[in-house]
Protein backbone atom coordinates (compact mmCIF):
# COMPACT_ATOMS: atom_id res chain seq x y z
CA UNK A 1 0.00 0.00 0.00
CA UNK A 2 1.03 3.62 -0.49
CA UNK A 3 0.14 6.59 1.70
CA UNK A 4 -0.36 10.18 0.58
CA UNK A 5 -1.85 13.05 2.56
CA UNK A 6 -2.79 16.70 2.58
CA UNK A 7 -4.00 19.25 5.09
CA UNK A 8 -7.66 20.17 5.56
CA UNK A 9 -8.60 23.57 6.94
CA UNK A 10 -11.90 23.41 8.80
CA UNK A 11 -13.57 26.69 9.74
CA UNK A 12 -15.83 26.49 12.77
CA UNK A 13 -19.33 27.85 12.36
CA UNK A 14 -18.94 29.96 15.53
CA UNK A 15 -15.98 30.50 17.89
CA UNK A 16 -15.86 27.56 20.28
CA UNK A 17 -14.81 28.13 23.88
CA UNK A 18 -14.08 25.49 26.49
CA UNK A 19 -12.55 25.78 29.96
CA UNK A 20 -9.16 25.41 28.25
CA UNK A 21 -9.19 27.49 25.06
CA UNK A 22 -11.11 29.34 22.35
CA UNK A 23 -10.97 28.00 18.77
CA UNK A 24 -12.21 29.45 15.50
CA UNK A 25 -10.81 26.82 13.15
CA UNK A 26 -9.03 23.49 13.05
CA UNK A 27 -6.53 21.89 10.69
CA UNK A 28 -6.56 18.15 10.18
CA UNK A 29 -4.78 15.74 7.87
CA UNK A 30 -6.59 13.84 5.13
CA UNK A 31 -4.88 10.50 4.51
CA UNK A 32 -5.22 8.47 1.30
CA UNK A 33 -4.29 4.77 1.25
CA UNK A 34 -3.68 3.47 -2.29
CA UNK A 35 -3.60 -0.22 -3.21
CA UNK A 36 -4.70 -2.14 -6.30
CA UNK A 37 -6.56 0.84 -7.73
CA UNK A 38 -8.69 1.42 -4.63
CA UNK A 39 -8.25 4.38 -2.27
CA UNK A 40 -9.17 4.31 1.42
CA UNK A 41 -9.62 7.54 3.37
CA UNK A 42 -8.82 8.57 6.92
CA UNK A 43 -8.57 11.81 8.88
CA UNK A 44 -6.07 12.71 11.60
CA UNK A 45 -7.25 15.28 14.16
CA UNK A 46 -4.31 15.65 16.55
CA UNK A 47 -4.68 17.84 19.63
CA UNK A 48 -2.19 19.34 22.04
CA UNK A 49 -4.15 17.87 24.95
CA UNK A 50 -2.40 14.62 24.06
CA UNK A 51 0.88 16.24 22.95
CA UNK A 52 0.21 15.83 19.24
CA UNK A 53 -0.08 18.35 16.42
CA UNK A 54 0.02 18.54 12.63
CA UNK A 55 3.81 18.64 12.58
CA UNK A 56 4.15 15.49 14.68
CA UNK A 57 1.46 13.79 12.58
CA UNK A 58 3.31 14.59 9.36
CA UNK A 59 6.60 13.40 10.85
CA UNK A 60 4.92 10.14 11.79
CA UNK A 61 3.47 9.67 8.30
CA UNK A 62 6.85 10.36 6.72
CA UNK A 63 8.39 7.78 9.05
CA UNK A 64 5.84 5.01 8.45
CA UNK A 65 5.03 5.49 4.76
CA UNK A 66 8.16 3.68 3.47
CA UNK A 67 7.55 0.66 5.71
CA UNK A 68 3.97 0.32 4.46
CA UNK A 69 4.86 0.21 0.78
CA UNK A 70 3.83 -3.10 -0.74
CA UNK A 71 1.92 -4.30 2.32
CA UNK A 72 -1.60 -5.65 1.91
CA UNK A 73 -4.35 -3.61 3.63
CA UNK A 74 -6.18 -6.83 4.47
CA UNK A 75 -3.36 -7.50 6.98
CA UNK A 76 -4.87 -4.80 9.19
CA UNK A 77 -4.08 -6.38 12.57
CA UNK A 78 -0.40 -6.91 11.84
CA UNK A 79 -0.01 -3.46 10.34
CA UNK A 80 -1.65 -1.64 13.23
CA UNK A 81 0.18 -3.67 15.87
CA UNK A 82 3.48 -2.66 14.29
CA UNK A 83 2.48 1.01 14.06
CA UNK A 84 1.34 1.19 17.68
CA UNK A 85 4.53 -0.51 18.87
CA UNK A 86 6.62 2.13 17.10
CA UNK A 87 4.45 5.26 17.52
CA UNK A 88 2.21 4.87 20.57
CA UNK A 89 2.56 8.59 21.26
CA UNK A 90 0.90 9.50 17.92
CA UNK A 91 -2.45 7.76 18.20
CA UNK A 92 -4.39 10.40 16.25
CA UNK A 93 -2.26 9.61 13.21
CA UNK A 94 -2.60 5.87 13.76
CA UNK A 95 -6.38 6.37 14.05
CA UNK A 96 -6.37 7.95 10.59
CA UNK A 97 -4.42 5.02 9.13
CA UNK A 98 -6.79 2.64 10.92
CA UNK A 99 -9.77 4.44 9.33
CA UNK A 100 -8.15 4.36 5.89
CA UNK A 101 -7.50 0.62 6.23
CA UNK A 102 -11.11 -0.07 7.21
CA UNK A 103 -12.36 2.22 4.43
CA UNK A 104 -10.14 0.50 1.86
CA UNK A 105 -11.31 -2.97 2.90
CA UNK A 106 -14.96 -1.91 2.74
CA UNK A 107 -14.52 -0.29 -0.66
CA UNK A 108 -12.59 -3.29 -1.98
CA UNK A 109 -15.32 -5.68 -0.83
CA UNK A 110 -18.09 -3.19 -1.72
CA UNK A 111 -19.71 -3.27 1.73
CA UNK A 112 -20.03 -0.70 4.53
CA UNK A 113 -17.54 -0.96 7.40
CA UNK A 114 -20.43 -1.25 9.85
CA UNK A 115 -21.29 -4.58 8.19
CA UNK A 116 -17.67 -5.72 8.47
CA UNK A 117 -17.94 -5.11 12.21
CA UNK A 118 -21.21 -7.00 12.48
CA UNK A 119 -23.01 -4.01 13.95
CA UNK A 120 -26.71 -3.19 13.49
CA UNK A 121 -26.71 0.43 12.34
CA UNK A 122 -30.45 0.77 13.02
CA UNK A 123 -30.08 0.92 16.82
CA UNK A 124 -27.63 3.81 17.30
CA UNK A 125 -28.52 6.43 19.94
CA UNK A 126 -28.85 10.09 18.98
CA UNK A 127 -25.89 12.43 19.21
CA UNK A 128 -25.69 15.50 21.40
CA UNK A 129 -24.95 18.96 20.01
CA UNK A 130 -22.26 20.91 21.86
CA UNK A 131 -22.59 24.51 23.02
CA UNK A 132 -19.32 26.21 23.91
CA UNK A 133 -18.93 28.64 26.80
CA UNK A 134 -20.53 31.99 25.96
CA UNK A 135 -22.56 34.77 27.51
CA UNK A 136 -26.09 33.68 28.48
CA UNK A 137 -27.87 35.67 25.75
CA UNK A 138 -25.66 34.14 23.06
CA UNK A 139 -26.19 30.67 24.52
CA UNK A 140 -29.96 31.18 24.42
CA UNK A 141 -29.79 32.24 20.77
CA UNK A 142 -27.65 29.25 19.85
CA UNK A 143 -29.95 26.89 21.72
CA UNK A 144 -32.90 28.30 19.78
CA UNK A 145 -31.01 27.94 16.49
CA UNK A 146 -30.16 24.34 17.43
CA UNK A 147 -33.73 23.48 18.39
CA UNK A 148 -33.73 20.54 15.97
CA UNK A 149 -31.06 18.70 17.95
CA UNK A 150 -32.52 16.45 20.66
CA UNK A 151 -29.69 16.67 23.22
CA UNK A 152 -27.36 19.49 24.27
CA UNK A 153 -23.90 19.24 25.76
CA UNK A 154 -22.71 22.42 27.44
CA UNK A 155 -19.07 23.24 28.06
CA UNK A 156 -18.72 24.43 31.65
CA UNK A 157 -16.00 25.71 33.96
CA UNK A 158 -16.76 29.43 33.82
CA UNK A 159 -18.40 31.84 36.24
CA UNK A 160 -21.46 31.88 33.97
CA UNK A 161 -22.36 28.19 34.31
CA UNK A 162 -25.62 28.84 36.18
CA UNK A 163 -26.65 31.68 33.89
CA UNK A 164 -25.92 29.63 30.76
CA UNK A 165 -28.03 26.74 32.03
CA UNK A 166 -30.85 29.08 33.00
CA UNK A 167 -30.75 30.52 29.48
CA UNK A 168 -30.89 27.07 27.89
CA UNK A 169 -33.74 25.96 30.13
CA UNK A 170 -35.78 29.02 29.13
CA UNK A 171 -35.75 27.93 25.48
CA UNK A 172 -35.42 24.16 25.98
CA UNK A 173 -37.16 23.30 29.26
CA UNK A 174 -37.29 19.53 28.73
CA UNK A 175 -34.29 18.73 26.53
CA UNK A 176 -31.56 16.48 28.02
CA UNK A 177 -28.45 18.47 28.94
CA UNK A 178 -24.99 17.05 29.53
CA UNK A 179 -22.11 19.03 31.04
CA UNK A 180 -18.41 18.87 30.15
CA UNK A 181 -16.02 20.62 32.53
CA UNK A 182 -12.85 19.64 30.62
CA UNK A 183 -11.00 18.98 33.90
CA UNK A 184 -11.58 22.56 35.10
CA UNK A 185 -12.48 21.90 38.75
CA UNK A 186 -10.87 20.64 41.93
CA UNK A 187 -12.62 17.84 43.77
CA UNK A 188 -14.32 20.16 46.27
CA UNK A 189 -15.31 22.59 43.50
CA UNK A 190 -16.77 19.76 41.45
CA UNK A 191 -18.92 18.50 44.31
CA UNK A 192 -20.16 22.00 45.12
CA UNK A 193 -20.79 22.96 41.49
CA UNK A 194 -22.50 19.73 40.47
CA UNK A 195 -24.77 19.78 43.52
CA UNK A 196 -25.73 23.34 42.69
CA UNK A 197 -26.31 22.60 39.00
CA UNK A 198 -28.33 19.43 39.60
CA UNK A 199 -31.48 21.55 39.70
CA UNK A 200 -31.19 21.97 35.93
CA UNK A 201 -31.80 18.20 35.50
CA UNK A 202 -28.37 17.25 34.20
CA UNK A 203 -28.00 13.88 32.48
CA UNK A 204 -24.30 13.48 33.38
CA UNK A 205 -21.10 15.45 33.96
CA UNK A 206 -18.04 14.71 31.88
CA UNK A 207 -14.47 14.99 33.21
CA UNK A 208 -14.91 17.35 36.18
CA UNK A 209 -11.34 16.80 37.46
CA UNK A 210 -7.78 16.58 36.07
CA UNK A 211 -7.08 13.41 34.13
CA UNK A 212 -4.93 11.62 36.72
CA UNK A 213 -7.19 12.24 39.73
CA UNK A 214 -9.02 8.90 39.85
CA UNK A 215 -9.37 9.07 43.63
CA UNK A 216 -10.99 12.48 43.30
CA UNK A 217 -13.36 11.26 40.58
CA UNK A 218 -14.51 8.45 42.86
CA UNK A 219 -15.11 10.94 45.66
CA UNK A 220 -17.10 13.24 43.38
CA UNK A 221 -19.21 10.32 42.19
CA UNK A 222 -19.99 9.31 45.78
CA UNK A 223 -21.14 12.81 46.71
CA UNK A 224 -23.38 13.87 43.82
CA UNK A 225 -26.59 12.56 42.27
CA UNK A 226 -25.46 12.87 38.66
CA UNK A 227 -23.48 10.21 36.73
CA UNK A 228 -19.81 11.00 36.09
CA UNK A 229 -18.14 10.21 32.76
CA UNK A 230 -14.37 10.07 32.18
CA UNK A 231 -12.85 11.61 29.05
CA UNK A 232 -9.24 12.72 29.54
CA UNK A 233 -8.95 10.06 32.27
CA UNK A 234 -9.65 7.29 29.74
CA UNK A 235 -7.42 7.53 26.68
CA UNK A 236 -6.56 3.95 25.70
CA UNK A 237 -7.54 0.39 26.55
CA UNK A 238 -5.11 0.37 29.48
CA UNK A 239 -7.10 3.16 31.17
CA UNK A 240 -10.47 1.40 31.11
CA UNK A 241 -9.87 -0.78 34.22
CA UNK A 242 -8.73 2.32 36.14
CA UNK A 243 -12.18 3.81 35.60
CA UNK A 244 -14.17 0.83 36.88
CA UNK A 245 -15.82 1.71 40.19
CA UNK A 246 -14.54 5.28 39.85
CA UNK A 247 -16.93 6.72 37.24
CA UNK A 248 -20.17 5.63 35.63
CA UNK A 249 -18.99 5.72 32.02
CA UNK A 250 -16.15 6.54 29.66
CA UNK A 251 -15.85 8.71 26.56
CA UNK A 252 -14.03 6.84 23.78
CA UNK A 253 -12.58 8.89 20.95
CA UNK A 254 -10.83 7.37 17.95
CA UNK A 255 -8.23 10.14 17.91
CA UNK A 256 -7.37 9.39 21.54
CA UNK A 257 -7.18 5.62 21.40
CA UNK A 258 -5.84 4.87 17.92
CA UNK A 259 -8.87 4.09 15.79
CA UNK A 260 -11.82 1.81 15.16
CA UNK A 261 -9.99 -1.39 16.11
CA UNK A 262 -8.87 -0.11 19.52
CA UNK A 263 -12.19 1.61 20.26
CA UNK A 264 -14.02 -1.65 19.59
CA UNK A 265 -11.85 -3.39 22.19
CA UNK A 266 -12.42 -0.61 24.71
CA UNK A 267 -16.18 -0.89 24.32
CA UNK A 268 -16.17 -4.60 25.14
CA UNK A 269 -13.83 -4.20 28.12
CA UNK A 270 -15.97 -1.34 29.44
CA UNK A 271 -19.07 -3.51 29.19
CA UNK A 272 -17.35 -6.32 31.08
CA UNK A 273 -16.44 -3.86 33.85
CA UNK A 274 -19.94 -2.40 34.14
CA UNK A 275 -19.13 0.95 32.56
CA UNK A 276 -21.37 2.82 30.15
CA UNK A 277 -19.90 4.01 26.87
CA UNK A 278 -20.00 7.32 25.08
CA UNK A 279 -18.43 7.77 21.66
CA UNK A 280 -16.96 11.26 21.28
CA UNK A 281 -14.92 13.20 18.78
CA UNK A 282 -12.66 16.15 18.14
CA UNK A 283 -13.45 19.01 15.78
CA UNK A 284 -13.12 17.06 12.54
CA UNK A 285 -14.84 16.64 9.21
CA UNK A 286 -17.54 14.21 8.17
CA UNK A 287 -14.80 11.69 7.37
CA UNK A 288 -13.50 11.48 10.93
CA UNK A 289 -17.02 11.36 12.35
CA UNK A 290 -18.03 8.63 9.88
CA UNK A 291 -15.22 6.42 11.18
CA UNK A 292 -16.52 6.70 14.75
CA UNK A 293 -20.12 6.31 13.58
CA UNK A 294 -19.39 2.74 12.49
CA UNK A 295 -19.37 1.84 16.20
CA UNK A 296 -22.27 4.09 17.21
CA UNK A 297 -24.82 1.27 17.75
CA UNK A 298 -22.57 -0.18 20.45
CA UNK A 299 -22.64 3.01 22.57
CA UNK A 300 -25.03 4.27 25.23
CA UNK A 301 -24.39 7.92 24.39
CA UNK A 302 -23.04 9.74 21.36
CA UNK A 303 -21.23 13.06 21.11
CA UNK A 304 -20.35 12.83 17.43
CA UNK A 305 -21.07 16.39 16.37
CA UNK A 306 -17.66 17.63 15.19
CA UNK A 307 -18.88 17.91 11.61
CA UNK A 308 -21.94 19.87 12.78
CA UNK A 309 -19.72 22.54 14.36
CA UNK A 310 -17.89 23.45 11.15
CA UNK A 311 -19.08 25.38 8.11
CA UNK A 312 -18.94 23.95 4.59
CA UNK A 313 -17.84 20.44 5.51
CA UNK A 314 -15.64 18.86 2.81
CA UNK A 315 -17.45 15.48 2.64
CA UNK A 316 -20.96 14.32 1.83
CA UNK A 317 -22.90 11.27 2.94
CA UNK A 318 -23.21 11.85 6.70
CA UNK A 319 -26.31 13.22 8.39
CA UNK A 320 -26.82 14.32 11.97
CA UNK A 321 -28.87 17.50 11.80
CA UNK A 322 -31.68 15.84 13.77
CA UNK A 323 -29.32 13.97 16.08
CA UNK A 324 -29.37 10.79 13.99
CA UNK A 325 -26.03 9.90 12.41
CA UNK A 326 -27.30 8.47 9.16
CA UNK A 327 -24.64 7.37 6.69
CA UNK A 328 -25.46 7.24 3.00
CA UNK A 329 -24.82 3.50 2.91
CA UNK A 330 -22.02 3.31 0.38
CA UNK A 331 -19.03 1.00 0.79
CA UNK A 332 -16.30 1.67 3.33
CA UNK A 333 -16.93 4.56 5.70
CA UNK A 334 -19.74 5.78 3.44
CA UNK A 335 -18.67 9.37 2.75
CA UNK A 336 -17.32 11.03 -0.38
CA UNK A 337 -15.36 14.27 -1.00
CA UNK A 338 -17.60 17.20 -1.85
CA UNK A 339 -15.15 18.67 -4.39
CA UNK A 340 -12.18 17.42 -6.36
CA UNK A 341 -9.83 19.66 -4.37
CA UNK A 342 -10.71 17.82 -1.13
CA UNK A 343 -9.35 14.62 -2.55
CA UNK A 344 -6.22 16.09 -4.14
CA UNK A 345 -3.35 13.73 -3.45
CA UNK A 346 -0.06 15.17 -2.25
CA UNK A 347 2.77 12.68 -2.17
CA UNK A 348 5.13 12.68 0.81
Amino acid sequence: MRLTWNRLHLKQAVPFRTAKAVRTDKQTLLIHLHYEGVVGWGEAAPTDTYHQDLASAERTLNAVAPSLRGKNPFHLETTLNELVAQHDDQLATIAAIDAALHDWIGRKLNIPVVRLLGVDERVAPKTSYTLGIDDPDAIARRAEQAAGYPIFKLKTGSEDDDAMLEAIRRVAPHKPIRLDANAAWTCDEAIENIRRLERFRIEFVEQPLPADDYEGLARVRENVNVPIVADESCVTLMDVPKCAGVVDGINIKLSKCGGIREAHKMIHVARALGLKVMLGCMIESELGIAAAAQLAPLADWLDLDGHLLISDGPFTGLGGQDGRLTIAGGPGLGVQPRTASTGKYQSP
